[in-house]
């Protein structure tokens, strides 16, 4: 899928190998906290071969990468039917206001409705204000569960 903006212009495509660098360094930028082995193993043992899970990247013309989205098929929670979840979405700040957040997320809600799932669903902290703004205006709101954690003694 190809989108043009105002001077720009991306295509929404499955991550490649190639991609993950990129991924990485964007994701890292963002939230300040390096993951490249992550994002590498993700890539490596779920990627491309897992039919239920899905690493949608927007690229420029240059094959610049400019953002991802990555969700996945499951019904693990208790009590839940299986549902889409989005579990990472990053768009290069200078292309914030081109539609990519947009793009991405209606492509991996294409995605799910092809895999037969008829909800989505994320998680996020409370003070990821500009996340939650994002998700709320996709038409995303509070869902029947209840998020439960404890720290570990270390």
């Amino acid at each position: 899928m190809a989108a043009d903006r105002p001077g720009r212009r991306y295509a929404i495509r499955s991550a490649k190998r190639s991609d993950v660098e990129q991924m990485a360094a964007l994701d890292a930028r963002l939230t300040g906290v390096p993951k490249r082995e992550y994002w590498e193993g993700l890539f490596a043992v779920r990627g491309p071969r897992d039919r239920n899970m899905f690493l949608l990247v927007a690229s420029g013309s240059g094959n610049e990468l400019l953002g991802f989205i990555v969700g996945e098929v499951r019904a693990w929670e208790f009590g839940s039917l299986p549902a889409g979840w989005v579990f990472a979405i990053e768009v290069d700040p200078a292309y914030r206001l081109d539609g990519i957040g947009t793009a991405l997320f209606d492509a991996v809600c294409e995605r799910f409705r092809q895999a037969g799932v008829s909800k989505v669903r994320t998680v996020m902290a409370r003070d990821q204000h500009l996340i939650m703004s994002f998700f709320r205006s996709q038409g995303m709101m509070a869902g029947p569960f209840t998020e439960l954690e404890m720290d570990l003694d270390p």
